[in-house]
C-alpha cells in the first residue's frame, strides 16, 4: 500500500528554486555579492560578546538596534522596523499586503528571490523587462500597474545588473505609482552609489513607500543576517503583526548596533569596492566588452551565449561568480587576486 504524503500549497508547489552560486571549492568567492573586508575589529568583538550568553533569548523586536537606528537616522521608533535581512522583511511586506488574485510589479531581470517571495504570498509575479541599458524601464514600470496591483518592487541599485536610476528617475517611479500600492524601494546596495539620492524625505509625502535597508553587503555581515525597514507607521504596524518575536538574533543584533558607528570601515570598503568596480570594467572595456554601470559592489556581463564557457573557465581559475543561463554572469568586486583572475578568464573566450 502507497501511502499518500501531505499535498503542498498550488501555489508552494509550483515555485521555482532559489539557484546558488558556483558551489565548488573555489579561492575568490565572488557570486554572492559578500564584502572580502569582513565587518570592522569593534564589530567582531562585540560578536564575540554576545556569543557568551547563547542561552539567552534576543531582544523581542531587535529594540537595540531600533535605538541605535532612531539616532542614526534621526526617526522615531515607530517607523523603524529591525528583522532578521531585508529580503526576510520584504517577504513580510508581501505577506501583509498581496496575495491570492494580485499582482506585484517589479523589473526583470532583478533579484531572483523576488518571484519566489510572491509566490509564497499567493500573488501574481508581474515582470518587466529592463531597458536596453540593463536599468529599470520608468515608463513601462509604471504603464505595467493595474487596478490588480498591490504592491511594486524597486531594486536601486539593481541585482544583479548594477544600475541604479537617476535620483529624478527614481523620484519619478515612486512617485507615480497610486497610493493604494506598497512601494518596496530595495536598497541593499546604496553604499556603493556614488549618486545615491537619500530617499528618506520622500517619506512625509508617499506614505505607501517602504525602504528596505540592509547589513549583509558594505557593513560586512551577510553571515548574521540583520536588516531593517523604514516607512509610515500606518504600514509598518501592518507588517509588524506577521514578523515573527526574536527575529533578529543576539549576535546580529550586537554587530549591528556597532557596524553603525564604525563609519571609517565602511568608508575603506566603499572605497575598495568602487575602484575595483571601476579597474575591472575599465579593462572589460579594452577588451571590447560592454558591461552597464554599476552602482553596487559587483559587475553585471551580458554574455548571454557564453554563460556556460565563462562561468566554468572562472571556476578552473578558483573564482566562485554568479551565473544566469541565458543572460549574463555576475562578478562581486572584492580582492585584487580575484579582479586579475576573472579578467583572464573573460580574456581567454576572446581570444
Amino acid at each position: 500500500m502507497t501511502l499518500s504524503l501531505p499535498r503542498p500549497r498550488p501555489n508552494v508547489a509550483a515555485l521555482p528554486t532559489y539557484s546558488r552560486a558556483v558551489s565548488a571549492p573555489v579561492r575568490f568567492r565572488a557570486g554572492s555579492n559578500e564584502s572580502p573586508f569582513g565587518p570592522g575589529p569593534a564589530v567582531v568583538r562585540a560578536m564575540r560578546q554576545a556569543c557568551a550568553d547563547p542561552h539567552l533569548y534576543p531582544t523581542l523586536t531587535g529594540d537595540l538596534l531600533a535605538a541605535a537606528l532612531e539616532s542614526h537616522l534621526d526617526l522615531p521608533p515607530e517607523q523603524i522596523l529591525v528583522g532578521g535581512g531585508s529580503l526576510a522583511l520584504l517577504q513580510h511586506a508581501l505577506t501583509s499586503f498581496a496575495g491570492p488574485g494580485d499582482e506585484v510589479v517589479h523589473a526583470w531581470r532583478s533579484y531572483e528571490a523576488y518571484p519566489i517571495v510572491i509566490g509564497v504570498a499567493g500573488a501574481t509575479s508581474v515582470k518587466v523587462p529592463l531597458d536596453n541599458m540593463a536599468r529599470h524601464d520608468v515608463d513601462a514600470m509604471l504603464t505595467a500597474i493595474t487596478p490588480r496591483t498591490r504592491v511594486v518592487i524597486i531594486c536601486n541599485p539593481n541585482n544583479p545588473t548594477g544600475t541604479a536610476l537617476e535620483p529624478d528617475e527614481l523620484e519619478r517611479l515612486v512617485a507615480g505609482i497610486p497610493s493604494d500600492v506598497l512601494v518596496l524601494l530595495d536598497e541593499a546596495y546604496r553604499e556603493f552609489d556614488p549618486q545615491a539620492v537619500e530617499t528618506l524625505p520622500w517619506l512625509t509625502r508617499l506614505p505607501n513607500l517602504v525602504i528596505l535597508r540592509t547589513f549583509s553587503k558594505a557593513y560586512g555581515l551577510a553571515g548574521l543576517r540583520a536588516g531593517y525597514a523604514v516607512g509610515t507607521q500606518q504600514v509598518l504596524d501592518t507588517i509588524r503583526k506577521v514578523t515573527p518575536p526574536f527575529g533578529l538574533n543576539r549576535v546580529a543584533e550586537a554587530a549591528a548596533v556597532v557596524a553603525l558607528s564604525e563609519r571609517d570601515h565602511l568608508a575603506h570598503t566603499v572605497s575598495a569596492v568602487r575602484a575595483g568596480r571601476d579597474r575591472v570594467r575599465a579593462e572589460l572595456a579594452r577588451m571590447g566588452i560592454w558591461t552597464p554601470a554599476s552602482a553596487a559592489n559587483y559587475i553585471w556581463l551580458p554574455c548571454a551565449t557564453q554563460v556556460d564557457d565563462l562561468a566554468h573557465a572562472c571556476a578552473a581559475a578558483g573564482v566562485g561568480v554568479r551565473a544566469f543561463a541565458g543572460e549574463g554572469v555576475r562578478f562581486t568586486v572584492g580582492t585584487s587576486g580575484a579582479e586579475q583572475e576573472f579578467l583572464a578568464a573573460a580574456r581567454s573566450l576572446i581570444m
